[in-house]
């Protein structure tokens, strides 16, 4: 056991950093990225196909991903003065909703210098640039159920106390509104301070993380009032789960603080959104390791959404990815995952997923990478789903009147 750990718990720290905590880069060449190329047996059969209910849920990815994605940079010491060290880091990422990146453009992920060790912050770090910031995830679902991206400045990990405190700034959708004669009738811009207390011991193996947004709206608008928002998340963090960690989330936000996307609570949403629009969530993710060759995640996630326009709705899910490698480079996954949409203003919205990969793997863990991946993925939803099904899919709406579908094809995800 003692051996398998050595092995896995490198692959889990690699992932934590580059998914989820205020923790600086690591100095050296580093990224992530995914691709694949396959087709669908229904429909038009034309381009893949995937399958999920959109809105404000996600779906889960494994032989489900029919988009293209990559990112990666450097991180560098630059300069070293009286023990403290400034650190900086440069990312480009680069997006395509297709398989293939083809014309898609590269952007700026990350610009941020660091200083490190400032006695002053008791041993804390001081930052200014564009970075990625506290943005755990469930992994199956690629859901960053917090992210703080953006722009700004702040403190981390200022030990005060039990735990370790962090402050930040950010400005977001730093832009005006312009009307069809080039007037500036609004601005969507915002305000962003977030306040991260994480670490706190609070039972064996087990710390809390308590994570802020609150968010203040800029400018007036000739389109309607602005407004401000909060949200607030406490996630429990138990280590030494069979070989893995249980992460148990519970976050509420208002108006702009629901967040943006599917499911990023943390950055600033639209700042037309009143007091009336909430946004509640609680999960409980979990990943074991028991042995060498096992490995698996589970999820279950309910998350509830309401506003005086739009009512009330609610997502409810639950899935499992079961790993068992074979031999040190090859692995067979399965993953099954369903969801379910309850509404006030419609019938209930259901939908399984269910992909088998066998995988060559560096490694038989669950979190070695790379892996390259064969996948046959079949999706099956009721009548009252298959509008959004359609909507969701990338290629278009080929299922026509269908409630089932299947496609195969190949994929590769690594991270370095």
């Amino acid at each position: 056991m003692k051996h398998t750990m050595l092995k896995v718990l490198p692959a889990a720290i690699t992932l934590a950093l580059a998914c989820g905590s205020a923790v600086a880069d690591e100095e050296g060449f580093h990224g992530y990225f995914r691709v694949g190329a396959g087709t669908s047996t229904s429909g038009s059969k034309g381009p893949q196909s995937c399958y999920g209910l959109g809105g404000n849920t996600m779906k889960y990815r494994l032989g489900n991903e029919c988009d293209a994605y990559g990112e990666f940079g450097y991180t560098k010491e630059i300069a070293k003065s009286d023990g403290v060290s400034y650190v900086a880091t440069v990312w480009a990422d680069i997006y395509s909703p297709k398989s293939d990146f083809g014309d898609a453009k590269l952007g700026i992920a990350k610009a941020y210098v660091e200083a490190k060790g400032l006695d002053f912050l008791n041993g804390g770090t001081a930052w200014i640039g564009k970075r990625y910031y506290f943005r755990p995830d469930i992994h199956m679902l690629d859901l960053q159920y917090i992210n703080f991206n953006g722009t700004g400045a702040g403190v981390d990990q200022v030990k005060v106390g039990p735990g370790k405190f962090g402050y930040a700034f950010f400005k977001d959708n730093d832009t005006n509104t312009l009307d069809a004669n080039g007037k500036v009738v609004g601005t969507p811009s915002a305000v962003r301070q977030n306040f991260i207390y994480q670490d706190i011991p609070v039972n064996t193996d087990g710390t809390v993380d308590a994570a802020m947004s609150i968010i203040t709206a800029e400018g007036n608008s000739d389109n309607g009032p602005k407004h401000n928002g909060w949200q607030l998340s406490v996630f429990h963090k138990q280590a030494k789960v069979f070989g893995g960690v249980n992460t148990v989330g519970v976050q509420y936000g208002v108006g702009p603080g629901v967040g943006v996307g599917n499911g990023r609570i943390g950055p600033s949403g639209s700042t037309s959104f009143g007091s009336d629009v909430t946004r509640m969530r609680i999960f409980d993710d979990l990943w074991i390791q028991p042995t060498e060759n096992f490995g698996m995640e589970f999820v279950a996630l309910v998350q509830k959404d309401k506003s005086d326009a739009g009512g009330s709705s609610t997502w409810t899910t639950a899935g499992v990815r079961p790993v068992y490698a074979l031999s040190k480079n090859f692995k067979l996954q399965m993953e099954l995952g369903t969801d379910r949409v309850t509404s006030e203003n419609g019938p209930t919205k259901r939908l399984t997923k269910l992909t088998l990969a066998p995988t060559i793997s560096a490694g038989p863990g669950l979190w070695s990478r790379p892996e390259l991946r064969a996948f046959v993925t079949y999706g099956k939803w009721n009548d009252a789903a298959t509008a959004s099904v359609n909507a969701a899919n990338n290629s278009g709406p080929v299922y026509n009147n269908n409630t089932s579908g299947a496609s195969y094809g190949f994929q590769l995800e690594t991270w370095f």
